[in-house]
């Protein structure tokens, strides 16, 4: 079953295909939701919709599936060498000069002007130990595409999720830069109404001012980071980049997460790691290459059947041809005795086996100190998050002191400045310390070789 959206946004229309049958019908209910028309012609998304449609539709992870059928396609070559092999044969041959014989004295020539033969051969392979190894050697190269792909469904699982995150960090962010620039301005207007009162001087309204002025660009580039984060996570999803959508949710909904991830945290789990299998799978393939190497001194053995029609003529009355039939059956054995490149082959292929092996290894003392390094990025945030949580809490009232200070006369526009500081430096890094567990957390995940399981 094939689902087609289609929507309008801007005069233009934008088609996605989702296409049910070896995925599972959620994939057809998430492009409903995520890819239908809103009344605002937004798309408003979850993680995991974002997942599903980069799943479904990006590039990457259509070409890995199509190399595995290739591979795929490659092993059953390889069986199909066990079957016999039937061909049609045919040949002409023309006497230039017959040959001379000579007998009690007297020449003679002898032979025939025009030859044919033709008719159908036959061989089926009877000991073939280069093809046995071969096929083993397939079926490793089908495993090897398997994992790789896999590899590249966590690498975009990846990639998504932190973008998502990222959007999400912009978000929250422009949102409090926002919500700051708004309260500077109410302030600059409450400075300097009291200031053409005469009741503040004129450096409150400067500093006012001044404060106001300085959120400006970070809010402007806080919107820019927003459509930059956006345009990668609609490239991601390979959607049209004109595309408008929103993110549902904020970072703060994940701060449950972060409590729950660090108590579920697998601290050594390098099992599923793909880099380890897929080098484990090299190693394999190298020492089956070994092995069929080996093979090339075995002997191999063949049967051939021929069933062939010859005919000798002087000339080309074809009609008159008398076509005779014969056939035979014919057991080779081809025993090899001395090839060079053997011995070299054989060589080779033990130090390839030797210097994957090293390679190996220090692959896996790199891969366990980044997995310590992203737990240990992960307990970190998670002890700022409760720590800017509750600096949040105690900016806000420092905030709500100082503008009551103000108003009465008893503090300083300085004083009011910086607890605006204070409390939108704190919201900044509340929100950045759930963001970098996060996309730690992210990283473990791929690092481990979790998958990525549909809801």
């Amino acid at each position: 079953m094939e689902i087609v959206i289609v929507f309008k946004r801007k005069n233009k229309e934008m088609k996605k295909m989702c296409t049910v049958g070896k995925r599972p019908i959620m994939i057809a209910i998430l492009c409903l939701c995520a890819l239908g028309a809103t009344a605002q012609e937004k798309l408003a998304l979850t993680l995991e919709q974002a997942i599903e449609i980069a799943l479904s539709d990006n590039p990457t992870i259509q070409v890995a599936e199509q190399t595995v059928q290739l591979k795929k396609i490659s092993n059953k070559e390889t069986v199909m060498g066990l079957l016999p092999e039937a061909s049609l044969a045919g040949s002409y041959t023309r006497t230039i000069k017959k040959q001379t014989m000579v007998m009690n004295g007297m020449e003679f020539q002898v032979g025939i002007e025009n030859s044919y033969n033709g008719g159908l051969s036959v061989s089926l392979p009877i000991f073939a130990p280069t093809l046995y190894k071969s096929m083993k050697l397939t079926k490793t190269d089908v495993a090897l595409a398997v994992e790789q792909a896999r590899s590249s469904k966590q690498d975009l699982v990846n990639q998504v999720t932190k973008a998502f995150y990222q959007t999400l960090l912009a978000q929250d962010s422009y949102t409090v830069l926002e919500k700051s620039f708004a309260q500077s301005e109410e302030n600059f207007r409450i400075v300097n109404a009291k200031f053409e009162q005469g009741r503040v001087s004129e450096f409150d309204k400067i500093s006012a001012e001044v404060q106001m002025r300085n959120l400006k660009p970070s809010v402007i580039s806080a919107r820019n980071a927003v459509d930059l984060s956006k345009l990668q996570l609609l490239v991601l999803m390979n959607i049209e980049p004109e595309t408008e959508f929103e993110l549902i949710g904020s970072l703060k909904d994940y701060e449950e997460n972060v409590y729950a991830g660090i108590l579920t945290a697998d601290t050594n789990s390098l099992k599923e790691n793909s880099a380890l299998k897929q080098m484990d799978m090299n190693v394999k393939m190298l020492q089956q290459t070994l092995s069929l190497n080996k093979q090339n001194f075995a002997p191999m053995v063949a049967l051939q059947f021929n069933y062939m029609y010859t005919c000798m003529a002087n000339d080309f009355k074809f009609k008159e041809y008398n076509w005779n039939p014969y056939s035979n059956l014919a057991l080779s054995v081809s025993i090899p005795l001395f090839k060079y490149s053997n011995f070299s082959n054989v060589k080779k292929t033990n130090i390839q086996i030797s210097q994957l092996m090293q390679n190996r290894d220090y692959t896996a003392r790199q891969l366990a100190m980044q997995q310590q390094s992203y737990l240990n990025s992960m307990a970190a945030s998670a002890e700022q998050v409760s720590s800017n949580k509750e600096a949040i809490t105690q900016a806000e009232k420092g905030r709500a002191i100082a503008e009551k200070l103000y108003e009465v006369g008893r503090g300083t526009i300085l004083e009011l400045n910086s607890a605006e500081v204070a409390l939108t430096q704190a919201q900044l890094t509340y929100a950045q310390s759930i963001f970098d567990y996060l996309s730690a957390k992210a990283d473990l995940d791929k690092l481990q070789g979790k998958e990525y399981v549909r809801e």
